[in-house]
């Protein structure tokens, strides 16, 4: 049996909910408000990074900064309330809980805006950490002695092995199974629906895997 029970970290973006209807709308509402284009269909397909990334697609450089405020600003009246959870959400926060363990979210989502999701959805994790993107996301993991992280872009992959955890990745997102495993996902689910079952595999066969993050 394990010797202590184990923190997994979480994504947020297309791991835990689907921001793609919420995103989608408010990238909307920003091109109206700033009178420049910006092609919601294609930027829902690359979400993941930092929002600055995707508006240096279309602003100038100098620009991203203020539009970016305003878009977090806009964000909580538009895109909250049209985001829905990613099937197995719920149920595999619960399966960490039900293991003794702790789940943390670490997203690169401005984190005021990163709660307002879980709150609305009811997902309640032990703590959440926003701002954070590819292995940068080590610095909470190891904070929080996450062993295992959870997330559904080849960034996340790179977030995990920074901060020496098990990379589970869920094929949820934009980067599909192959490109994950190709990134050096230890395991590739299909969704959260295939979570609890896996975390208890795991624990039974590896429990000391779970005691503390990699070196």
């Amino acid at each position: 049996m394990i010797s202590r029970p184990p923190t997994v970290g979480f994504d947020l973006d297309m791991t835990l909910i689907d921001s793609r209807p919420g995103i989608h709308a408010c990238y909307l509402a920003l091109a109206e408000r700033t009178g420049t284009y910006i092609d919601a269909d294609l930027a829902i397909t690359r979400l993941g990074p930092p929002l600055e990334e995707e508006l240096r697609h279309w602003f100038p450089a100098a620009d991203v900064p203020a539009v970016a405020d305003v878009y977090r600003a806009m964000y909580p009246s538009i895109a909250i309330a049209a985001t829905p959870a990613l099937p197995g959400a719920h149920e595999a926060i619960e399966a960490v809980r039900a293991a003794g363990g702790r789940a943390v979210v670490v997203t690169a989502k401005y984190e005021p805006n990163a709660k307002l999701h879980l709150t609305h959805l009811g997902i309640e994790p032990d703590a959440v950490i926003g701002n954070l993107w590819a292995e940068a996301k080590a610095e909470a993991l190891r904070e929080h002695a996450a062993s295992v992280y959870v997330g559904d872009h080849t960034g996340d992959v790179r977030g995990a092995r920074a901060a020496g955890a098990l990379s589970v990745t869920v094929a949820t997102g934009p980067c599909d199974a192959d490109e994950l495993r190709a990134a050096g996902a230890d395991v590739v689910l299909a969704g959260l629906g295939e979570f609890p079952e896996w975390l208890s595999a795991y624990l039974e066969a590896a429990p000391e895997a779970v005691d503390a993050p990699r070196a």
